[in-house]
């Protein structure tokens, strides 16, 4: 893969990738964070994706723009958990810990990587939870499960049985997070999207409409914050 960058007010950057299963031309703008990634056939050269590239820039530049502003998590910063607004505050002790619509924060301390830190100890906590209650309820054990920062999926299920998720998803409402699970281990059974995987998450889930709608529509806001101090 190379990149390019379009002109704008700044630059975007564009990730070009070549794929033999490309049958034209694509132009995608990732919902999670943003990320341009322009697709083309082997056979296409790579002069003509650029001047396609170009020939939207208009297009790029306003959905660029329509993305939601990054947030700096520090004291004041009102950050989702589990799909409630809290106010990250200064506290006292030595761990991060939640006291009503608050978010409290040792003083002292870094506080974008402590809230970050309790995020990811209270992803593991819920995923792990769910998992392996869906994951009792299939009768199919998973080998692992793995926390990251994804850019373009929530959650994955190797062929091995390797769970992984994103921690972001604790920020999210407690039932997409188990959506989320719940989907991943139906691969488990099904390493599908046929009738019968979705038979499998509603089998374990329920229905889940609402929560995939949520991922949609909210899903990419959840990476508008950031935790580098």
């Amino acid at each position: 893969m190379t990149e390019f960058f379009v002109p704008g007010a700044p630059d975007i950057p564009i990730v070009l990738r070549r794929s033999a299963r490309a049958r034209r031309i694509s132009l995608r703008v990732s919902r999670l964070d943003g990320r341009v990634t322009l697709t083309l056939p082997n056979r296409v050269p790579e002069s003509e994706a650029l001047e396609f590239a170009q020939s939207k820039a208009d297009w790029l530049v306003r959905n660029m723009a329509a993305r939601p502003e990054a947030v700096q998590v520090t004291l004041g910063t009102e950050l989702p958990f589990q799909g409630e607004l809290l106010t990250v505050g200064a506290g006292q002790g030595r761990s991060v810990k939640r006291d009503g619509e608050a978010l409290l924060v040792p003083s002292g301390a870094r506080v974008g990587a402590r809230v970050q830190a309790f995020l990811k100890t209270e992803a593991r906590n819920r995923l792990v939870e769910a998992c392996d209650g869906y994951s009792r309820d299939l009768g199919r054990p998973y080998a692992r499960i793995t926390l990251r920062d994804t850019r373009s999926r929530w959650g994955s299920c190797s062929s091995a049985g390797a769970l992984m998720f994103s921690w972001r998803l604790v920020m999210g409402p407690e039932e997409v997070l188990h959506y989320v699970a719940a989907h991943e281990v139906a691969h488990l059974a099904q390493m599908n999207h046929s009738k019968a995987f979705w038979d499998e998450v509603h089998t374990l889930f329920g229905p889940h409409k609402a929560e995939r709608t949520w991922l949609r529509q909210h899903g990419e806001k959840l990476h508008r914050y950031r935790f580098e101090d």
